[in-house]
């Protein structure tokens, strides 16, 4: 059996890994890169493999950074079936033709700027109608039920607790006479996202192919989040601002609508009546109406929901929907909310405020110090909200510069990631412990971190996945590295940060080694010491500059 790693390696987008066993060719996740606009070109990039060869697909979850770039295969050829779970399967035919309509929109505005500059205008990645046409191979699967996919090939889909659908995909393989298990996590969830349950442990496996987005950090618990949300909210409310929440369209906008309807249960003190009392005053809007199709996909999907969830929903209690409750589908009943004075609350997709209708929000109010950004998941680098989160005070909205004087927040906890310590519990839970773990879909200081960690702590071998990398896995012996693609993938700006800075430390050490010969050198004249002396004065002020600035 081999992997080869063709996407979200020391990045957390474009997940996408080739297996080759049994006679057969499958991939796990075929998802678009997203980012910089170099990250983003990748896309338009021809597949390491040929899609008609492509026996099947197995899908975590309908994230775009996982799914889409299935549209782009069906173009090219691949009809074969695409497993998923039923919710994914639900939430892909929205988000995927979606997808396509910015595509679509993108191409048309990119070519504009090319026939200008006198280049040839470039087709979309695909269209909204090409997305829809790849919704025909999607087979939908159960969880926890273990499919045949050929007679040598099973696989069964786990609630990965991530977002609705997410999976946890075991698969099984037989080939001479053995057999192999690898498990592949998907992104594993948050063990306290609201509505969902917690991911599910698995008991054994050969091979781990996991996730590592909060490899190196701790998330704030569900208690503290929630306080800490309506503090920010009641805050701005009662400043007469508005809060502008970019906002994943699917399960992220959800979730937030269950905080703030069950936050009434939280606690009963007078100055918590206070300030909930303005949160349910304010119109709250949702603007996206891919959130607003995707909230109805969770609502006929309410069997996956935690128990918690279930029992209130069986008292008539629909956590989705309570008073001032408003959703926007056209774009002038968008535009209307940037003209109305009245402090209010706008989710809006995108999350990471790159495309979509949060960017005019942002325009109308970044500038404004009564209002509050409220950032509630993760931000990749090169996006315009990581600038934001990260402290620009000005930043560039259709074409315009906008100052950065609102309020900017951000409640981590809100993240649908599981942090280290989940990571590592998915790792104690197994009984029988995988002989070793690919750390993939995480930045590259993430990654280093939790791979000692788990190298310390747990005793297990990890790899930090490179792309185009292809290892053989089996039962007898080690992993072995039978070959890599040479194709270079564009770096973020953090990775290249850490890359340069760990240059500069093994460059320090050289340095460091060349003046101790010079110095034992019984030749070198009193003006040759004088000179390094100098130098190193100089390197030295240099490096203090940097870390004043």
């Amino acid at each position: 059996m081999k992997i080869t790693f063709l996407g979200a390696t020391r990045t957390v987008t474009g997940s996408n890994y080739l297996v080759e066993a049994a006679g057969k060719k499958f991939l796990v996740d075929c998802g678009m890169w997203q980012g910089k606009s170099d990250l983003e070109e990748e896309n338009f990039q021809e597949f390491e493999f040929d899609p008609k060869e492509i026996d099947f697909v197995l899908l975590t979850h309908a994230h775009i950074d996982h799914s889409g770039r299935i549209p782009k295969l069906y173009k090219e050829g691949y009809r074969n079936k695409i497993y998923a779970q039923k919710a994914t399967c639900d939430l892909c035919a929205i988000m995927l033709p979606d997808s396509g309509h910015i595509q679509e929109q993108e191409s048309e505005w990119k070519n504009r700027k090319r026939i200008r500059k006198g280049e040839e205008p470039r087709e979309p990645l695909y269209t909204a109608e090409e997305a829809v046409r790849c919704l025909e191979v999607f087979e939908p699967v159960k969880y926890d039920e273990i499919i045949e996919i050929t007679p040598q090939i099973h696989a069964r889909f786990n609630d990965a607790g991530h977002m609705l659908g997410s999976s946890i995909i075991e698969v099984w393989v037989e080939e001479n006479g053995r057999q192999l298990k690898t498990v592949f996590s998907g992104d594993l969830g948050n063990s306290d996202i609201p509505l969902l349950s917690e991911p599910t442990m698995i008991e054994d496996a050969d091979y781990l192919v996991m996730e590592s987005t909060y490899g190196s950090r701790l998330h704030m618990r569900n208690d503290q989040k929630a306080e800490l949300f309506l503090d920010i909210v009641s805050e701005t409310l009662d400043n007469g601002g508005t809060v502008v929440i970019p906002s994943f369209a699917v399960g992220r906008t959800q979730e937030i609508l269950f905080e703030i309807d069950k936050l009434k249960n939280t606690r009963q003190d007078e100055e918590f009546e206070r300030k909930y009392r303005t949160l349910m005053k304010a119109p709250v809007y949702v603007d996206s109406p891919l959130a607003i199709s995707a909230t109805e996909v969770f609502k006929e999907n309410m069997e996956l929901f935690d128990e918690e969830t279930q029992n209130e929903i069986s008292k008539g209690d629909n956590p989705l929907e309570f008073p001032g409750l408003k959703f926007t589908m056209t774009a002038d009943e968008s535009k209307a909310l940037n003209e109305d004075p009245t402090p209010s609350i706008i989710i809006s997709a995108s999350g990471m405020c790159d495309v979509g209708r949060i960017k005019h929000h942002l325009k109308h109010n970044l500038w404004n110090p009564k209002s509050t950004i409220l950032f509630v998941g993760y931000q990749a680098p090169g996006t315009l909200g990581y600038n934001i989160v990260n402290g620009a005070k000005t930043v560039k909205i259709f074409g315009e510069e906008i100052a950065v004087n609102a309020r900017v927040e951000y409640i981590e906890g809100y993240s649908g990631h599981a942090d280290q310590e989940g990571l590592m519990n998915f790792i104690y839970s197994f009984i029988q412990k995988p002989k070793h773990i690919f750390l993939v879909h995480g930045e590259e200081e993430s990654q280093e971190v939790l791979k000692e960690k788990i190298e310390t702590e747990a005793k297990l071998p990890v790899t930090i996945a490179n792309f185009g990398e292809t290892y053989e896995l089996s039962e007898e012996k080690e992993i072995e590295l039978t070959k890599t693609i040479e194709r270079k993938i564009p770096v973020t700006m953090k990775t290249e940060i850490i890359a340069r800075l760990e240059k500069v430390k093994e460059e320090m050490k050289d340095l460091e080694s060349a003046v101790r010969e010079d110095m034992d050198n019984k030749e070198l004249r009193d003006e040759d010491i004088f000179r390094i002396n100098e130098k190193i004065k100089d390197l030295e002020k240099q490096i203090l500059n940097v870390i004043e600035g």
